[in-house]
């Protein structure tokens, strides 16, 4: 199927959303009652109350309903979404364990395209527009070509961050394979790319030459940084003492580091993508805003990967929100202290979610907020059948705390309507739903019955190897702890 077949209708006579609360997620955070979008071609024409729109628009009407911008994940790896739910008990290690180790070599060009276009459609679905795949599973580039070309054929817009688990990062990138790979690609609005790999604190910094190959690209590069047992300060200091800690690098978790790495970050314009279900569920750390804050670096979030956490950016903001609170009060408390205002409030993670991933991509100019100009990537929330939508008297305490991936009305991405009548292609189910179903038979088939079925709750094997997770090194020391 191509990218055009996932659409149900286009904005090429204009389409304007009525009536609704318009969160424009613009610098003045500008909020709009009885409000209205208006979109035509792949931009937003007008945003106001009342507007006139010219005769053949199609209206979609939005009262009772929040109308905010396409939502931006800054970190997911999407090949894993075909596992869905397969490690809801697992630990990092287990996940370390099962992808690095065992059975993440399994996977064929095939099953990687098959778990991206999942990807893809629950992205759109749950009102998220821009995703980046953090697609480290790429252990050769026929994996790469398919990965991305079922992006390409996908509903969204996506950032393809060019990974590999199962090799030292200056080695495949520097391969005739990998250069010639991005060479036959084109970046674009709707296509942009990152490389994605992660610095083991290794004092000979062999990464070096993948930082000096993304340089060489002109590409921004996405890093697991501040990771319980895996990556720490060290990390942050070689990356900043041998110049690559450049504007638009991405620091996925960060959630171990000391003050010193967070003013890295913000002095050198890099941002911190947050995956708080991921980090409280996995041990990464403590999920870090409460530090970010303090340190003033641009946060933007993230699903991380369904293989554990659901893809609903609405169950993202409210556990970021928690977990930010549940911080603050303990700290209070340790000092036989209260607190009585909350310091991180409910539009600050809508930002998060929707700037703040424009900014880290560099996008902030052209989505990310419903501004004239922007790209039409537009959400509409809306459920006239739930009571979960009434009273609707707090815009950004609303989306934040009450509602879900299933009040998610209408999605435009790109002036494209790709969700409406809570509703995607029901082609595109079919289609991906029987890829699914052969990448999951084979997997099976492999792993044999007793695997697979252990694997879900699978023991920890006595092994070195679970000091570092990255199996290409034996560098070990004791911020990995070396026995």
């Amino acid at each position: 199927m191509s990218k055009t077949q996932y659409s149900l209708g286009n904005a090429s006579n204009g389409i304007v959303f009525r009536n609704g609360i318009v969160l424009t997620m613009d610098k003045s955070k500008h909020v709009i009652p009885k409000g209205d979008v208006y979109v035509k071609g792949e931009k937003i024409i007008a945003v106001g109350q009342n507007l006139e729109v010219p005769a053949g628009t199609q209206e979609i009407d939005a009262s009772g309903g929040i109308i905010m911008p396409g939502m931006v994940d800054t970190h997911r790896h999407m090949w894993q979404t075909a596992m869905r739910g397969y490690g809801a008990d697992w630990t990092l290690t287990q996940y370390f364990v099962w992808y690095y180790l065992q059975y993440g070599k399994l996977f064929r060009p095939q099953d990687m395209a098959a778990g991206n276009m999942l990807s893809a459609l629950e992205a759109v679905e749950s009102g998220v527009t821009t995703t980046v795949d953090w697609s480290h599973g790429l252990r050769t580039t026929e994996h790469a070509e398919a990965a991305i070309d079922a992006l390409e054929h996908s509903p969204g817009r996506f950032v393809f961050a060019y990974g590999n688990i199962h090799g030292g990062p200056w080695e495949w990138s520097t391969t005739p394979e990998f250069k010639k790979f991005m060479q036959s690609r084109s970046a674009s609005d709707m296509m942009g790319f990152q490389m994605a790999f992660d610095v083991t604190g290794d004092p000979e910094f062999p990464e070096r030459a993948a930082f000096e190959v993304a340089r060489d690209l002109g590409l921004s590069v996405t890093t697991h940084a501040g990771v319980w047992g895996a990556t720490s300060d060290t990390s942050i200091n070689l990356m900043y003492d041998n110049g690559f800690m450049t504007p638009g690098n991405v620091y996925v978790h960060a959630t171990t580091l000391g003050d010193d790495s967070y003013q890295k970050i913000a002095a050198t314009g890099g941002s911190v993508s947050v995956s708080t279900e991921s980090e409280q569920s996995c041990g990464q750390g403590y999920p870090p805003t409460w530090k970010l804050r303090k340190h003033g670096v641009d946060v933007s979030m993230s699903i991380d990967t369904s293989v554990w956490m659901s893809a609903d950016m609405f169950t993202a903001m409210r556990t970021t929100l928690g977990a930010d609170r549940s911080m603050e009060h303990m700290l209070a408390h340790a000092k036989n202290e209260t607190i009585t205002n909350s310091l991180l409030r409910s539009e600050h993670v809508v930002e998060y979610a929707t700037m703040g991933g424009a900014k880290a991509l560099g996008m902030e100019d052209k989505i990310g907020s419903l501004e004239v100009g922007k790209y039409a990537d537009v959400v509409l929330i809306k459920n006239d059948n739930s009571p979960v939508m009434y009273p609707l008297v707090n815009p950004y305490g609303h989306v934040v705390m009450q509602v879900n991936r299933g009040d998610v009305h209408t999605v435009l991405v790109n002036g494209e309507i790709v969700k409406h009548n809570h509703r995607i292609s029901d082609q595109a189910i079919k289609v991906n739903k029987s890829q699914i179903e052969e990448t999951v038979s084979y997997l099976q088939s492999e792993m044999g019955e007793d695997a697979w079925n252990e694997s879900m709750t699978p023991e920890i094997p006595v092994s070195k190897v679970m000091d570092n997770p990255y199996t290409y090194t034996d560098f070990r020391s004791d911020e990995t702890h070396k026995n």
